[in-house]
């Protein structure tokens, strides 16, 4: 289904004020005022952004209470359990908490669940195991908030227990002897969106002033809170949280300490993704290339193996991990392919997925912990709210279930009415988690479908791409690029320009590239102006594009190319319309949609 092209209306007034305001050129005045960034001290707080304007740790809730007894835990040479999550956000959270415990002599130790067989979160289990084993004090880190019986099994064991989270919240708060959470009913923190990584930092930091007394810390424990920005960068890109506020600053400079202070590890993987050579990371580099290597290892259920890798000191070892960690993220494109492919079949061949308001798709030796990818390209595929459900191949167990939503519908909600038909569910607005029973599929499907359809408007059955303006190709310089730079970090709610170009023409056939040649590189020409285009997934379109010389109208990123030192404009092509469509004019939402 075609997308529509909305181009971003401005006051060109405003722009104008902008920039003789806050001393910008006008590009970035009007990229500026798109994203609702018109005060001059708004604006120089964004584009500059300093490590000095992160707030106190201590003002976030709980954090002050976690480093007064995590310190005295150390102190008393308790043992400390740092109990993580198998995700990109909970590893480097986790690495965080032991590289400052570390740094002040704990006697630490790390725990991570097992994504298949325990799930997600504290486990009673897993607490007793603990308990038995020697822990005295265990602190959570991306997880824990909802875990209302766990806290209180923790209770029970006799465990002093610390929640540091950022997910939403059950019914009730956990009775832990401390919780640290940026969205702590009535704590007010002005920032409530902090991933898992971004508030343990938090508690590194309180941790360091208070075990040196001062402001002021140690080498040793500076050069701690300087490799924890980088983990905290990683943490916040491979999450998805609004790069604003706090998280835009973890990223500015988190993602130099990452490139220079990561560790062997870091440095392996960075190799490995060929990111090594680059002048400087960007937040892209992060999102698409080296936090699903970290993914990978959890997806398949080696979650371990990422945060050693993130931990030790060892050469050697971690250059073993990274490779082995590269390894696994191969498996799990390998996987990923096959599985997209058999689902994207079984949407068209037993379902109509231009028609039906969602699509509930299951199969027997779908790899659970690569379904979740799989729904969210298909929901960006399709435009429709995905269901992907990897049933068990013995049909002893119910289905695992991963659920992906489109922009501004909000899965969850259409979830909970079928909560009678799960063993279990829960997640957000964007996305969700289920088990079901083999038997109860079918009658689930009918039901979420129904609920879809009563509860997403038509306006959100269409993709629709946002265009900051038009632009030609050749006002597309090298300079004018490096401008719009400025407001990076890219990502979620902060995101990258889209531009788009009208009456451009293939210079030649464009070409695939990539591992599976599923990308395609063209060059493209406008009134004498020549520029390549890439288009990452692109090549479905191979036999659709206009023939070379035919004119069409294409919407793009504007990006900057670096390689073998050589920095160059190009453009990333995230979508096309042949010629005869006005660019500044909405295409219509089909007569099937509006119906």
């Amino acid at each position: 289904m075609p997308k529509r092209w909305h181009i971003q209306p401005h006051d060109q007034a405003v722009v104008a004020g902008l920039e003789r305001s806050a001393g910008v050129s006008s590009i970035v005045a009007r990229l500026l005022a798109a994203r609702g960034l018109t005060a001059p001290d708004e604006v120089r707080s964004f584009l500059s952004g300093s490590l000095s304007d992160l707030r106190d740790p201590d003002l976030l809730p709980g954090v002050a209470e976690a480093a007064d007894r995590m310190l005295a835990a150390a102190k008393a040479g308790r043992n400390i359990v740092v109990y993580g999550d198998y995700d990109a956000d909970g590893m480097c959270a986790t690495a965080i908490l032991m590289n400052c415990l570390e740094a002040i002599d704990a006697q630490a130790s790390w725990y991570v669940p097992d994504r298949f067989e325990e799930g997600y979160g504290l486990n009673g289990d897993a607490l007793e195991s603990l308990a038995k084993k020697g822990a005295s004090l265990v602190v959570t880190v991306d997880c824990g908030i909802a875990s209302v019986a766990e806290a209180r099994k923790a209770r029970e064991l006799g465990l002093e227990l610390i929640i540091t989270d950022h997910h939403s919240f059950a019914d009730t708060l956990p009775e832990a002897d401390v919780l640290v959470h940026p969205r702590l009913p009535g704590a007010g923190y002005p920032f409530g969106e902090l991933c898992g990584a971004g508030v343990a930092f938090k508690l590194a930091w309180a941790i360091a002033t208070r075990a040196c007394g001062s402001k002021q810390v140690t080498p040793r424990l500076r050069e701690m809170l300087l490799k924890s920005i980088g983990f905290a960068a990683l943490g916040t890109v491979a999450d998805v949280v609004p790069l604003l506020d706090e998280n835009r600053i973890y990223v500015k400079h988190g993602l130099e300490c990452l490139r220079k202070r990561g560790g062997p590890g870091i440095e392996r993987l960075l190799e490995l993704a060929k990111l090594q050579e680059k002048s400087q990371l960007e937040s892209e580099d992060v999102a698409f290339r080296l936090a699903p290597r970290l993914n990978a290892a959890g997806r398949l259920g080696q979650a371990a193996s990422g945060i050693e890798l993130l931990t030790t000191a060892d050469a050697a070892r971690a250059v073993s991990l990274a490779d082995y960690v590269h390894e696994l993220n191969a498996q799990r494109d390998t996987l990923e392919r096959s599985i997209q492919l058999a689902a994207a079949k079984q949407a068209r061949d037993r379902f109509d997925p231009e028609q039906d308001p969602a699509l509930v798709l299951a199969d027997r030796g779908w790899h659970a912990g690569v379904i979740g990818i799989v729904a969210g390209r298909l929901a960006e595929k399709f435009h429709r709210p995905i269901v992907m459900l990897a049933r068990d191949e013995h049909q002893g167990r119910p289905a695992i279930g991963s659920v992906r939503s489109v922009p501004g519908f909000d899965v969850h909600a259409a979830l909970v009415t079928c909560r009678d038909l799960l063993v279990t569910c829960g997640g957000h607005a964007a996305a969700a988690g289920l088990r079901i029973e083999d038997a109860k599929i079918d009658a689930f499907r009918a039901r979420f479908l129904a609920a879809v359809e009563q509860r997403m408007p038509a306006a959100l059955r269409q993709a629709q791409i946002t265009l900051d303006g038009e632009a030609t190709l050749a006002s597309l310089t090298l300079d004018t690029v490096q401008q719009m730079e400025q407001l990076a970090p890219f990502g979620q709610a902060n995101r990258r320009p889209v531009l788009c170009a009208s009456g451009v023409r293939l210079a030649e056939p464009p070409r695939t590239i990539g591992a599976g040649a599923r990308h395609i590189s063209m060059n493209l020409v406008q009134h004498g102006a020549k520029l390549r285009g890439v288009a990452f997934g692109g090549a479905d379109w191979l036999d659709l594009l206009p023939a070379p010389g035919q004119p069409f109208h294409v919407a793009f990123k504007p990006k900057i190319n670096e390689f073998r030192g050589r920095r160059t404009a190009e453009m990333e092509i995230i979508d096309w319309r042949p010629d005869g469509i006005d660019v500044s004019v909405e295409l219509p939402l089909p007569a099937a949609v509006l119906s």
